[in-house]
């Protein structure tokens, strides 16, 4: 009777060695290579190559990584970052070739929240910065929070904002006022962020429509002036025909007549009641170096 052949044994190989993830995993950490991972979509934080990059990055060259990085899989491939922008970066420039990390399963609105909430609390964050992210983490926490039950949107606009502001020390109206601040137009946003423009009075312009804003930011781009929302509606009412050729020539003529800037609302004013008792009141403009 022919003997039976044994069974050659199958090697199987380790899931990490099948899908080249190349991956170093210790107690749930693993080490991923830099070059595999990628920065969160519209990622609101900055990351400066500034003195405290510098710092960070000289700690990781002599301690390394103390705190890991968290990622999740991309569906083309590599690694997103949710948590860990700074420290791959300075990583990069510490010379290293991987990163720890913590490999998470996490939808898109989670992935949002944790992105937020590891950032938020950072020292001397820019108000354009806390706006984008706490306007990231608030719809994300809307979308989550979506009930049948809940028949006024009002109600769970509410609710997500106070779920925002929580270890936060902004309160919920003032997370939405600054929501409210990803409406600026760039110029505008860059001006706050500069301290350029009071917190309150950017809030305020946030309400106008994109091209009233752009007129602001106009008419003060030579002196860092800005008019506030009031001084804009007054305008309005008072060149309802042409006030974006009227500041352009205004600003015209109070860089020729060496006017000062802190006058420019009064000079507005004045060219108006004098400019409105003409007949044509849109044909008139100013000449260099006209005065009043």
């Amino acid at each position: 009777m022919p003997s039976k052949k044994r069974a050659t044994p199958i090697s199987l190989q380790p899931l990490d060695a099948l899908f080249g993830t190349n991956e170093e995993t210790n107690n749930g950490i693993c080490e991923i290579k830099i070059g595999s991972l990628h920065p969160f979509p519209n990622h609101p934080f900055q990351v400066k190559d500034d003195k405290k990059m510098e710092e960070l990055s000289e700690s990781i060259t002599q301690y390394g990584v103390l705190v890991p990085g968290i990622v999740r899989l991309r569906e083309s491939g590599g690694y997103e970052l949710v948590a860990g922008h700074r420290r791959k970066r300075a990583c990069e420039l510490a010379g290293l070739e991987k990163m720890p990390v913590i490999i998470k399963d996490l939808t898109d609105d989670e992935a949002t929240v944790i992105m937020v909430d590891s950032n938020i609390q950072r020292e001397e964050l820019l108000i354009s910065e806390k706006a984008f992210a706490y306007k990231m983490k608030y719809e994300a926490l809307k979308r989550q929070g979506k009930r049948s039950d809940l028949t006024s949107c009002q109600v769970g606009k509410k609710l997500a904002a106070e779920e925002v502001s929580q270890n936060t020390g902004d309160s919920s109206r003032q997370i939405l006022r600054y929501i409210h601040l990803t409406e600026l137009v760039a110029e505008l946003l860059e001006l706050a962020d500069e301290k350029k423009l009071p917190f309150n009075t950017a809030v305020e312009l946030s309400y106008l429509r994109t091209e009233e804003q752009q007129i602001l930011f106009q008419y003060g781009r030579f002196k860092n002036v800005v008019l506030s929302e009031a001084e804009l509606r007054e305008l309005m009412m008072l060149f309802p025909w042409d006030y974006q050729k009227r500041i352009d020539h205004l600003s015209v003529y109070m860089k020729s007549s060496g006017k000062e800037y802190q006058n420019h609302f009064a000079t507005i004013c004045l060219w108006a009641e004098r400019d409105g008792a003409r007949a044509g009141m849109d044909k008139y403009e100013f000449q260099e170096g006209e005065s009043l």
